[in-house]
């Protein structure tokens, strides 16, 4: 607290903050201004929600659900409005209690539609007091001729109440004595009135700015006029409380009604910055500041007992006026209506830049925006936001379904992982100075699926915001021989930490990675720790073999859903990532899609409504697009989505980071999703949503607002499979083909080969299997032939087993938009086996339209997996049969091509132009 604020709160006086704006209080900088004792309360009227609205994006992830719900922009400002004088109450009531209701106050100012009707006046500030709920809230009532009466029901109500727009001596008068006879209207009916608290707001440099132009130029009178009329209203005050009428009301613990000061920024530049402060403090009283003002004062402000003195010189300097011919009645009445109409405007201007927004989010949906409107409703009606936290298993699975429901009860433990994470910090962060001082600077996490995503994205926004990490991370999430001698080759022993992550704890790709690292590192346990549930194989490995460390996960999260784990949060310490911001924004975005929060106001639940509302409505290929910055994010959101929702023959389809063309090429199957940071494919979604394409937006600026968009995701995908009325937490065609790799390497195990079947064709080293006849002299009308089996409204998957780096990516980003020229479907791209454990599941068990290519190849170097008996070019062969075999079994259209090495890709690419 600056001197100049402490010795004016020591006389008596309080400095509220002119000014609300959710920045300021999501950031902090609120919080840190009224601990150090600068503001002692806030005030808002339409044009401070304006400024703050108009002039920011900080309320546009609010408001777009909302506008998705179908709400009109003045019902969108109440919620927006209401959401901020809320979290500016609760982090005003340390103060409001430490002062026993004195300060620590927050206002809102009802309708200036209705300053003119008392009833209107009185119903709206009974319903903002109960929207609100907060105790040191002060519902604002204009001082008009209608809004006196409304000032004195209200009290008598028992709301705190701050009566703004008083000008003149007569009204304020009949403000105070409206405060009475509220009070007294309240003990007369048996109730108390100790706890009621209200100020009465008499506005200060407008009387000069209103005056002063009516003076002859070097007039004395100048800037005098609102000191003068504030002084002799502060005499009216002085003597109105302190009568035998307010000693009766005082003795049942009445608190006055204490002269709040507003319009304090100085109009006139000739003026000091501080005048309507330094002139104006004495006891009992409150000037509210806006920003420049309240610096001003904290630099060069005088605070001295100025209230009291020269009452004399204020009356006189008003008979003056008067008599040179300026009624202050007038004056005052002028500045009252002006004032009426000046908030009735800002309220106008502030609905236009509501709806203006409002009408581009709802827009944004394009043909979809109507059902979805009415989804969300539903899912209000359903109590879906309450149902989702009890948690109410009959949301994913119906009572009939007893083993599905049990599914869902033992994995939700991911609505409670900031708190659980917050429990394990001093473990995290212990861990990783550890890791310093052991000078290790590189770690490989051997994982699958979302045991490994997470970190892939963590150690990827870093590298792309140019964020210096404490170390490099990376994972290895293949079998395939040559991706596993490139991670041993830049991540050797000597210089790396390797964390063995698997919720179950005997991932088969995971084992055999560890294998061979456990073997390169010459078994020293110093260089490994591992991340798996409690009671595991591998945990029971770990012990045996002296791991550096154990962390054990929640075992009531599935492994999609773990991304606020130990999965994900032990690489993010490693990382040096503040793991306090990442989950301070993973809460925020937590306790906005609360269980009692509306449906319209839950950011989870109304994306979860657009995905699955649309799915239903034919539009199930979920196109996600991102700025390069996020690319690693879309490929987390492909496995939460895929894998939670293809099931039953439904689903929806992630298309991730599928190269965007020509918006005419795209079916009425497609919704996107921009990820944005940079704003690079704005041109593109724009061109999307004129064609009539529905494009929902989310900006992701920092690398810890990623917290939040994992959250928003988790609540949206469970929502959306609830919608379409499948299982999120289960994935019963995950196992098919791991059933049958299994049996492919017993049968290696006997037999020192894998049975692959009989090739449909081959040539020049090129082998071609498929369940149906396959005709053509080429390679090209082979896969020619295949192709045209696309139906409208299918899709195209090409799951690659082939070394995954950044040119076989190129590659493959090429071959998607070579065959969805010949389609016209979507086409996807997975490495295998890494995609099995994603959008493996939705290949065999979501939406029957599809065409799977499957591409093999001989490994050019291979070696054993130490201890398992085979290499790993043979495991990554017979997990690809097992993929292969598992969608013939699920009568799925698939082609495999066996190719003499991966370099011959590029002979692949040809035959499919």
């Amino acid at each position: 607290m600056s001197d100049s604020i402490k010795k004016l709160t020591a006389l008596g006086q309080s400095l509220w903050y002119d000014n609300i704006q959710r920045k300021i209080l999501e950031n902090g900088e609120f919080k840190a201004m009224i601990e150090r004792g600068d503001i002692r309360g806030v005030t808002s009227n339409p044009s401070i929600f304006n400024a703050a609205i108009a002039k920011s994006n900080d309320y546009d992830s609010a408001l777009t659900p909302l506008a998705w719900a179908g709400w009109d922009a003045e019902k969108i400002f109440w919620q927006l409005a209401i959401e901020d004088i809320r979290a500016a109450c609760d982090a005003f009531a340390p103060l409001y209690e430490e002062s026993n209701g004195g300060d620590g106050f927050v206002s809102l100012e009802v309708s200036p539609n209705i300053a003119h009707d008392t009833n209107a006046t009185v119903a709206q500030a009974e319903q903002l007091w109960a929207r609100v709920k907060r105790p040191n809230l002060m519902v604002k009532i204009p001082a008009t001729q209608e809004g006196v009466p409304a000032i004195r029901k209200a009290i008598a109500a028992g709301l705190n109440i701050n009566v703004t727009l008083i000008f003149s001596l007569k009204r304020y008068a009949e403000v105070m004595d409206a405060y009475l006879s509220g009070l007294e209207d309240r003990a007369a009916a048996g109730h108390p009135v100790d706890h009621i608290a209200s100020v009465a707001s008499f506005f200060v440099s407008r009387v000069d700015t209103k005056i002063d132009p009516r003076l002859p130029d070097g007039s004395h009178l100048k800037g005098k006029a609102a000191i003068a009329n504030a002084k002799l209203a502060y005499d009216q005050y002085q003597q109105t409380f302190a009568g035998g009428r307010w000693e009766k009301l005082k003795y049942k613990g009445a608190r006055v009604q204490r002269p709040l000061w507003a319009s304090t920024s100085t109009k006139n530049p000739a003026y000091p910055d501080t005048i309507y402060i330094d002139n104006l403090i004495g006891p009992e009283t409150v000037n509210t500041v806006p920003p420049a003002t309240l610096e001003s004062f904290k630099d060069h402000g005088v605070a001295a007992m100025t209230l009291v003195r020269g009452l004399d010189e204020a009356q006189d300097s008003i008979n003056q006026l008067e008599a040179a011919g300026i009624s202050m009645d007038v004056v005052t009445q002028e500045l009252e209506d002006e004032g009426v109409k000046a908030f009735a405007d800002a309220f106008i201007q502030l609905l236009s830049t509501i709806d203006e927004r409002r009408k581009n989010a709802a827009s944004s949906l394009g043909p979809i925006a109507d059902s979805v409107s009415k989804r969300i409703s539903q899912l209000e009606a359903d109590s879906v936001p309450a149902r989702l936290w009890k948690p109410d298993p009959t949301l994913w699975a119906t009572d009939k379904d007893p083993v599905g429901q049990n599914e869902v009860r033992i994995r939700m433990g991911w609505l409670d992982s900031t708190d659980k994470a917050r429990k394990k910090l001093k473990e995290y962060q212990s861990f990783a100075k550890e890791s310093q001082k052991a000078k290790i600077d590189r770690v490989l996490v051997l994982g699958m699926g979302g045991s490994s995503l997470t970190a892939e994205v963590f150690s990827s926004l870093l590298a792309a915001a140019g964020i210096e990490a404490t170390l490099s991370l990376a994972i290895l999430d293949s079998t395939d021989p040559a991706q596993v001698a490139l991670a041993a080759e830049q991540y050797p022993p000597d210089k790396s930490l390797y964390i063995v992550a698997s919720k179950s704890g005997g991932t088969a790709e995971v084992m055999a990675a560890f294998d061979y690292f456990w073997k390169l590192s010459k078994k020293d346990g110093s260089r490994f720790i591992a991340t798996t549930d409690p009671g595991t194989s591998l945990e029971a490995l770990a012990r045996k073999r002296n791991f550096r460390k154990i962390f054990s996960a929640d075992e009531f999260v599935g492994g999609r859903y773990s991304a606020l784990t130990d999965f994900g949060l032990v690489p993010a310490a490693l990382l040096g990532m503040d793991l306090n911001q990442l989950l301070d924004k993973a809460d925020w975005m937590r306790h906005q899609c609360g269980e009692h929060i509306p449906a319209a106001r839950n950011p989870g639940l109304a994306l979860g409504a657009v995905i699955g509302e649309s799915a239903l409505g034919g539009r199930d290929k979920l196109t996600v697009v991102s700025d390069s910055p996020l690319s690693a994010f879309a490929g987390w959101i492909e496995q939460i989505i895929a894998e939670s929702s293809g099931k039953n023959g439904k689903g929806i389809l992630p298309v991730p980071l599928e190269p965007l063309g020509d918006v005419k090429i795209y079916g009425k199957d497609r919704l996107f999703v921009y990820l944005r940071q940079s704003g690079e494919l704005d041109a593109t979604m724009k061109s999307l949503r004129e064609a009539g394409h529905p494009v929902v937006e989310f900006a992701i600026p920092n690398v810890y607002d990623i917290g939040a968009e994992m959250f928003r995701w988790e609540i949206a995908t469970v929502v959306a499979c609830s919608i379409l009325g499948v299982n999120a937490f289960d994935q019963p065609n995950v196992e098919t083909s791991k059933k049958i790799t299994k049996a492919k390497i017993a049968e290696y195990e006997k037999k020192g080969k894998l049975k692959e079947g009989k090739p449909a064709w081959k040539k020049d080293g090129v082998v071609v299997f498929s369940p149906t006849t396959v005709t053509g002299a080429s390679l090209k009308a082979v896969l020619g032939g295949f192709l045209k089996k696309a139906k409208p409204g299918g899709y195209v998957a090409i799951n690659a087993y082939l070394p995954r780096n950044r040119e076989m990516v190129d590659v493959l980003q090429e071959m998607r938009v070579t065959i969805r020229a010949r389609t016209g479907n979507p086409v996807t791209a997975g490495f295998g086996p890494r995609f099995q454990h994603s959008t493996g599941q939705f290949h065999k068990g979501g939406i029957k339209d599809a065409l799977f290519l499957v591409i093999t190849a001989e490994p050019e170097k291979d070696f054993d997996i130490p201890t398992e008996g085979l290499t790993f070019g043979t495991l990554i062969r017979a997990q690809a049969l097992g993929d292969y075999e598992a969608l013939i079994e699920a009568k799925k259209k698939v082609l495999r091509v066996h190719l003499p090495n991966a370099k011959a890709i590029a002979d692949l690419i040809k035959a499919l132009e």
